[in-house]
């Protein structure tokens, strides 16, 4: 197993424009991959013909290898035969679907440290392994996105796979193909380069690449995934969540052996969801309504009890607690004060969204919650301030709200912190950091105790810049609809105050 230096995407946002990746005509393989395959009885006839794709490939056959892991099938998958590439079956007992199992099955019998991931009915182009590969050989955190598309292939065999050399685009020339279903988000995200938080939903589960370590660091997929659908989508979340590097691998081009079935789609998806809303935290899954309680919370508020009198950080939390953001975990750090830490634990014991830490990370506690802020215990502040941060976050990867006595509130998205953590530097270094003061999130935020009254100065987001924010966001009839009359309450206030008009 190789152990080369790599390092990891030091880029903003996700542009990974700026990451240093050799150009495909350029490219020189030197680094072995992995082939993960998972397969299962029903794909029997497919998968001679996804081995016959893969023979052609231009990469160097000594430098790849295919793991194809049978999820208890029945007979069992008989092992490889005239394969010209290393190639091996593993076996693992079936319960239930078995897809992310499988995946992780491949990657502990993998022999390499890059690996490609590739369903056993899906036929890859030529250039499929090189053009995932080039971005491991650079990237030691990226996600390649493949673009599979869908055609029948039904009268088409590994014969004639081998016969024109693994060029599927040549056999199913005239032949009618359905396009990628990532397709839409891509040209959405501008290829994936805008700030968006739903890019991890382009990746397939039939066809993307990562290095070994980078699978292992985020938690290899989730095996609880007992049914078909978002297994995938769920690992994606995660590596994106991470921190990682979400490529689009365009020129890694594959086929389905299939059209497009989207009332399969529709239907899984349906099954999984309510699963999957409980691992991927994006309001796409949960919504916006309060009542439910996940297991990956959206956002995690570090209340850093420091000296503060027990008393008032039960009363710091419940406020929290109270806020409009209501898909939060109200983490607790309270040092080695025990006594507080006993009546803490008395009063949020039995409240699974308080959760009581003496040290360590929010990162390593909660490493998949989408939003982390981080606040002192003390602070005086009006209702809803989580609710009043995310909404300043906006598209931003931070936001500090600056206090007295060099304390400060911060919200900032996990990505940006993972990224730091992994590839150093500072969160402005991967997106933009608002610094705002404590008038400018008019949440009228102190400090008590020793530290005074904060937010002095300049506000740096004066009012016509708000209105300006505020106008840009409208996107609908409703939207404007709801704007004009925020707007004509607000600033009527302002002018009712200028007047010396007394308004209820």
């Amino acid at each position: 197993m190789t152990t080369d230096p790599l390092r990891p995407a030091a880029v903003r946002w996700n542009d990974w424009r700026q990451a240093t990746v050799p150009a495909p005509a350029a490219f020189s393989p030197t680094l072995p991959v992995s082939v993960i395959v998972p397969f299962y009885q029903s794909h029997a006839q497919a998968l001679p013909k996804t081995l016959a794709a893969l023979e052609s490939q231009s990469y160097p056959r000594n430098l790849f290898e295919v793991v194809v892991v049978d999820d208890g099938s029945d007979p069992p998958l008989a092992p490889l035969r005239d394969i010209p590439f290393d190639a091996k079956v593993v076996h693992q007992e079936r319960r239930g679907f078995g897809l992310a199992r499988a995946r992780n099955t491949g990657v502990r019998n993998a022999a390499h440290d890059i690996v490609l991931f590739l369903d056993s009915d899906i036929l890859a182009g030529p250039g499929w392994i090189a053009a995932h590969a080039r971005w491991h050989h650079a990237v030691a955190d990226a996600l390649t996105v493949g673009s599979t598309l869908y055609a029948d292939t039904e009268d088409i065999d590994a014969e004639d796979i081998r016969r024109v050399h693994g060029a599927v685009s040549e056999l199913l020339a005239g032949r009618p193909t359905d396009p990628s279903r990532s397709e839409s988000l891509l040209r959405r995200t501008n290829d994936l380069r805008a700030k968006d938080d739903t890019i991890f939903m382009a990746m397939a589960g039939n066809n993307f690449g990562m290095r070994r370590a980078f699978y292992e660091e985020i938690g290899g997929s989730d095996e609880s995934f007992t049914r078909w659908g978002y297994e995938d989508t769920e690992l994606a979340y995660r590596a994106y969540v991470r921190g990682g590097l979400v490529a689009p691998a365009r020129d890694a081009v594959a086929w389905h052996q299939g059209r497009c079935e989207e009332e399969r789609y529709r239907t899984g998806n349906r099954a999984q969801r309510q699963a999957a809303s409980h691992r991927i935290a994006h309001r796409m899954f949960r919504g916006r309504r309060p009542g439910r309680v996940f297991d990956v919370p959206e956002l995690v508020a570090t209340l850093h009890a420091g000296g503060m009198p027990a008393e008032r950080v039960i009363e710091d939390v419940s406020r929290l607690l109270a806020d409009r953001v209501h898909d939060v975990v109200v983490r607790v750090v309270a040092g080695n004060d025990h006594g507080a830490a006993t009546m803490l634990q008395e009063a949020f014991g039995a409240d699974p969204r308080v959760r009581l830490s003496a040290r360590g990370s929010a990162l390593d506690d909660f490493p998949a919650s989408p939003f982390h802020a981080s606040l002192p215990a003390g602070t005086t502040f009006q209702r809803h301030l989580l609710h009043r941060l995310r909404k300043r976050l906006g598209r931003a990867a931070a936001v500090r709200v600056s206090l007295s006595a060099g304390a400060c509130i911060e919200i900032a998205r996990a990505w940006a912190l993972h990224r730091v953590r992994r590839a150093g530097g500072r969160l402005e270094d991967y997106g933009d950091v608002r610094a705002l003061s404590a008038r400018a999130v008019r949440a009228g935020i102190s400090l008590s105790g020793a530290a005074a009254t904060a937010g002095a100065g300049r506000d740096p987001y004066p009012k016509h810049r708000r209105l300006a924010d505020s106008m840009r966001r409208v996107s609908s009839r409703a939207e404007a609809w709801a704007w004009i009359k925020w707007a004509g309450y607000r600033y009527g206030q302002v002018v009712a105050r200028a007047l010396r008009i007394r308004k209820p």
